[in-house]
């Protein structure tokens, strides 16, 4: 098996993907969005980190973490978030489909792909870049066509915040425009 090293940096920001069991379509339901977040909540109250950016779509998620500045341990939090929410799914729905069926290896959730997709943020331009490619990423599988009528990120935090206009994103698909964040 391969030997998978992460760069660790103290205080550093990293895109995470997270992917379900062979896609399973986990995430469809606001009952399980709400689920994962209570999770990642949870989880933060133990090992703290800044969320950044996120957005949950029905079978992966996308977050953007910051780790405190003496902190490098982004796995841990990972782990812990995942593990917490395949414990609430199980308490509240059972087994997964997979582990009922058997396709799951022993000590397994069936719930989540076994390892996560990181990338260390390098500077503002890729930190802006991560953000735009987070709330954009509902239209680009063909889940809406705008941005704004994808419930489960933090586009609207970041329209709030005065980052984007809430029609962001829409003039993407039309004419092939690069928007960016903070525009």
């Amino acid at each position: 098996m391969p030997n998978y090293r992460r760069v660790k940096v103290k205080g550093g920001t990293y895109f995470i993907t997270l992917v379900t069991f062979k896609r399973q379509i986990i995430f469809a339901t606001a009952e399980n969005r709400e689920l994962f977040i209570k999770s990642l909540n949870h989880v933060r109250k133990y090992h703290p980190f800044h969320l950044e950016a996120y957005c949950i779509l029905p079978d992966h998620i996308h977050l953007l973490i910051r780790l405190l500045e003496d902190d490098d341990n982004i796995s841990l939090r990972i782990s812990e978030i995942k593990k917490r929410f395949s414990k609430l799914y199980s308490k509240n729905f059972g087994q997964s489909p997979a582990k009922n069926a058997g396709l799951v290896r022993p000590g397994r959730s069936g719930l989540w792909q076994q390892r996560f997709w990181e990338h260390t943020i390098r500077n503002e331009e890729d930190l802006h870049r991560h953000i735009d490619y987070i709330h954009y990423n509902p239209v680009k599988h063909g889940l809406v066509h705008k941005v704004k009528d994808w419930p489960s990120s933090s586009f609207f935090d970041y329209v709030k915040a005065g980052n984007y206009q809430i029609d962001w994103g829409e003039a993407y698909q039309d004419d092939n425009e690069k928007h960016t964040y903070g525009e």
